[in-house]
């Protein structure tokens, strides 16, 4: 039995402008070692570096998935059947439900640096999870997989 490719899948990777920034960590561990000499200073340049890349590939490497009847968010692992109708928030909306309308209980996926999400209620009674917002670039492809998945389920 062969497994079937995702029908959405989404990593949510951090922008271009944050690998710059990693430049400039090491840029600004070497100049902290610059004293010690050129040895330490290219330690400082490539290790900075280095570290700060580990930490935004890390921060990006999150996923959003559906596979077959889940959806996958990160470290949460949904049915989709104990999901409600998703609702998509444009930047403004986005902001207010990260802000002042969060509810404490909602599992949310968020960066910042991602203007659009989409909110999705949980229906599932035993589940004190009022709602998910989940971050995302697609939202329209993501409310197209959660339908097929909950259509096939």
């Amino acid at each position: 039995m062969q497994l079937s490719a995702s029908p959405y899948e989404e990593r949510l990777t951090a922008p271009r402008s944050w690998w710059l920034v990693c430049l400039l960590v090491g840029v600004s561990m070497a100049l902290i070692l610059l004293p010690f000499g050129t040895l330490p200073l290219l330690g400082g340049l490539a290790g900075g570096t280095a570290a700060a890349a580990v930490v935004a590939s890390s921060y990006g490497s999150v996923r959003i998935r559906v596979v077959g009847d889940a959806l996958i968010a990160g470290e949460a692992k949904i049915p989709v059947s104990a999901l409600g109708e998703p609702e998509v928030l444009d930047a403004e909306e986005a902001r207010a439900w990260r802000t002042h309308k969060a509810d404490t209980r909602a599992f949310m996926l968020l960066r910042a640096y991602i203007p659009g999400a989409l909110r999705i209620p949980v229906t599932d009674p035993a589940d004190p999870t009022p709602y998910l917002y989940l971050s995302t670039r697609q939202p329209q492809r993501l409310i197209a997989a959660l339908e097929a998945a909950r259509a096939a389920a």
